[in-house]
């Protein structure tokens, strides 16, 4: 088990060494997704990572497309100023590579094609020598399909769209004469593209981005980490949804897991209201049919996340016709954290009978672990089997859960680091929806609740002061909370 925390003098974790992991692919075939997916991972595990991508180098040095010469992105013969270029990039790219090792980072994704041995063997070479591990991760896609929604989600519609063309921006162009221009670009590359046969350096394949992976001499912990990381992934378009469990008879207590209040229940039916209202408006807008498409539920094993989500399996006069797909799962992993001895204290009493314990739980509240209780460490490892879960899950997912849970998954997907994990607002009555993109994540939360057990706001709504170690976010200055944007690792919105 692996969780962000753990430091060493050299900075490096699991006797693994510097790593350099080079992608290998065409376009369109879901390499920057898997960097960005792997990088999160191996963050979340406490490696020191970065993607490094010669087309974010590239339009950070020389600009758009408009600016380049017309034969930049075709290839075969170019013309000496094309060369210069060129070169100029490949060469400031991978200083950036070498400055980021020397500053002592563990692990580089370096997301290019490398698409011929000549190119891949040349910068394998020269980070070998100094004594670096190279790994060539190859994707390789032969499903028009998937191909086809790359190009429509990533090329089209990222934030690299003003510089995808030879000469022109794909900012106001036609759909679908965009998607052929680009198909046009990949049929060049097609010609030229040599395929990772060669086993001169530790491959892995992965072919229709996890449909099948192969794997050539991959030796040690943190490598084999990563194929068992990449063995889980997908690129399928889906909405993750977070909200915390109703209130509960009994809020205070950690043991008692008492049943849902009358507000509890009626909080269930509005949540179950506002989701399918929200999901159904979100597939529209992407044209696909609600119907058809099933939603996933994980809760814990309490009483009070499960039975929020008991709405969802019934149907009332007010749900669509016919009722929504659903599936609800149980996960024991994924219960609050354990208060130990300070189950029920407020923050007041916790500074009065353990006096020295605050001190040091106020310095650091993700690693210091309150007497029998769970550190948020503890926490983190426990959640780490269902983080795998997380990637492999295809549909979209409702997690109903607890404040504490939910900040842990949330740095997980949207890549904070292990100290703000603790000061994460997560308040009851929002919901918080999470699209994970190739490019990042977009986050935005969506308040539907003002009724009692509300955890933000005066104790007229409900706020639990003796719950104070699972809410300890909200007593917390500089919250942190999702707001609607688009975020990559490891930025989030402020509310």
């Amino acid at each position: 088990m692996v969780a962000p925390l753990y430091t060493t003098a050299s900075g490096l974790l699991f006797h693994a060494g510097k790593i350099l992991v080079c992608t290998v692919g065409l376009p369109a075939r879901g390499k920057t997704h898997i960097s960005r997916a792997l990088e999160r991972y191996l963050r979340w595990t406490g490696v020191k990572t970065a993607v490094i991508s010669l087309g974010d180098y590239r339009r950070k040095v020389l600009g758009g497309a408009q600016k380049l010469p017309p034969d930049y992105f075709t290839l075969g013969e170019k013309s000496p100023e094309t060369i210069k270029l060129r070169e100029k990039v490949l060469e400031g790219c991978e200083q950036t590579i070498w400055d980021f090792f020397n500053a002592g980072g563990q692990v580089v994704i370096y997301d290019a094609n490398n698409g011929t041995r000549e190119r891949r063997n040349a910068v394998a070479e020269k980070f070998d020598k100094a004594g670096i591990h190279v790994i060539m991760l190859e994707s390789s896609c032969d499903n028009e399909e998937i191909i086809l929604s790359n190009i429509r989600s990533v090329k089209i519609s990222s934030p690299d769209v003003t510089t995808r063309t030879t000469a022109n921006s794909y900012r106001g162009w036609d759909p679908e004469k965009a998607v052929a221009d680009y198909y046009n670009r990949i049929k060049d590359h097609e010609i030229h593209y040599e395929p990772v046969e060669e086993t001169t350096w530790p491959f892995i394949r992965i072919i229709n981005v996890g449909e099948k992976i192969m794997v050539n001499n991959i030796h040690g912990y943190l490598q084999s980490r990563v194929v068992f990381f990449l063995m889980n992934i997908h690129n399928r378009f889906r909405t993750i949804y977070f909200a915390r469990s109703g209130q509960s008879l009994i809020e205070h207590s950690y043991k008692a897991d008492s049943d849902l209040s009358p507000a509890g229940w009626e909080y269930a039916e509005r949540l179950k209201e506002f989701v399918l209202e929200r999901r159904a408006k979100s597939l529209a807008e992407r044209g696909i049919d609600p119907k058809e498409r099933r939603l996933v539920i994980w809760t814990s094993a309490r009483r009070r996340s499960h039975h929020t989500a008991w709405p969802f399996l019934t149907h009332n006069a007010n749900d669509p016709a016919p009722p929504a797909k659903v599936k609800v799962i149980e996960r024991p992993q994924m219960s609050e954290i354990n208060p130990g001895v300070w189950d029920g204290l407020t923050p007041d009493q916790v500074r009065k009978y353990y006096p020295d314990e605050w001190v040091r739980f106020v310095n650091d509240p993700y690693a210091y672990r309150a007497p029998r209780a769970e550190s948020y460490h503890d926490l983190c490892v426990r959640l780490e089997p269902t983080l795998i879960e997380l990637e492999r899950e295809k549909e979209d997912l409702l997690i109903i859960g607890h404040a504490s849970v939910i900040r842990c998954i949330l740095a997980y997907l949207i890549g904070l680091p292990a100290s703000e994990i603790p000061a994460i607002e997560v308040a009851r009555g929002d919901l918080i929806e999470v699209v994970p993109t190739s490019y990042g994540v977009y986050s935005q939360a969506h308040h539907f609740w003002d009724g009692p057990g509300r955890s933000s706001g005066p104790p007229s709504h409900g706020k639990d002061e003796h719950n104070f170690y699972e809410n300890y976010a909200e007593d917390t200055r500089g919250k942190r909370r999702p707001d609607s944007s688009v975020s990559g690792s490891p930025a989030l919105s402020a509310a």
